[in-house]
């Protein structure tokens, strides 16, 4: 265990909401924020990567698919309109 002398402060950003969020949850974890970061921060150190997977849905199979499909057919002559452009979200 480091001597808390060895500590330093870090400053993060966050948008307000996430902020008050996850100070609730993890309060109702018995940790504070900064515990739950150290904590994430030790697991990333010890596994040698982020924990867990980020998804982004821009990237899912489905829009790449549809993407690949629109340019395929952009290549081959046809026309694309701006409504088109719009990729779907797995969320919707």
């Amino acid at each position: 265990m480091q001597d808390t002398q060895d500590t330093v402060d870090v400053t993060i950003t966050l948008d307000r909401w996430i902020k008050e969020d996850a100070e609730k949850l993890f309060e109702n974890l018995g940790m504070s924020l900064s515990t739950a970061i150290d904590s994430f921060v030790r697991e990333v150190l010890r596994q040698g990567k982020i924990p867990f997977e980020i998804f982004d849905p821009f990237y899912s199979d489905r829009n790449q698919a549809e993407l690949r499909r629109r340019i395929a057919d952009v290549e081959a002559g046809g026309n694309l309109t701006i409504h088109e452009l719009e990729v779907e979200d797995e969320d919707e």
